[in-house]
């Protein structure tokens, strides 16, 4: 579904992705809703260039995502194969736990019911969203760490 809306805090609570414009007839899909782009876009002054007549993404190096020069990985440290293990699962049960807080909220007659449930549930809500987006950043981080140390030793 296509939704146009200049409501920030309505596309904040409704879109999983936001298409945006991003000037020189770049348009780019962000994860989330309008707060999510701000916190995805890059500083104004570190903008890149427009990619050239080439069709393909172009994804940010990983020293740039991490804001620090990459490291020679050699190996995962134990803690990090343990979370790269188990954070999937955690992740699935993070989303199935958003699906019923928001069947919860999607009662229209909640909030005149019942005040303090529409609250619990809506602060439960946003600390499960804060959840998910923590453990599917911490998943991404260590996957492009596996991925650059399966690289360096592929090379070897």
């Amino acid at each position: 579904m296509l939704l146009v809306s200049h409501d920030r805090d309505f596309l904040d609570r409704v879109v999983t992705s936001t298409i945006a414009a991003e000037g020189n007839g770049r348009w780019i899909e962000y994860a989330g809703g309008y707060t999510d782009i701000l916190a995805q876009r890059e500083p104004a002054g570190r903008r890149t260039p427009p990619p050239k007549a080439s069709g393909a993404r172009q994804s940010r190096p990983v020293r740039e995502i991490r804001g620090q020069p990459a490291a020679r990985p050699s190996r995962l440290s134990f803690n990090d194969r343990g979370a790269l293990e188990m954070l999937p699962a955690r992740i699935a049960a993070l989303q199935t736990q958003i699906a019923g807080l928001n069947a919860v909220l999607a009662d229209p007659d909640l909030y005149a019911r019942d005040p303090g449930r529409f609250r619990m549930t809506s602060q439960a809500l946003a600390v499960a969203r804060d959840e998910l987006a923590a453990a599917e950043e911490q998943w991404l981080t260590l996957e492009m760490l596996r991925e650059r140390i399966d690289d360096v030793e592929r090379k070897s």
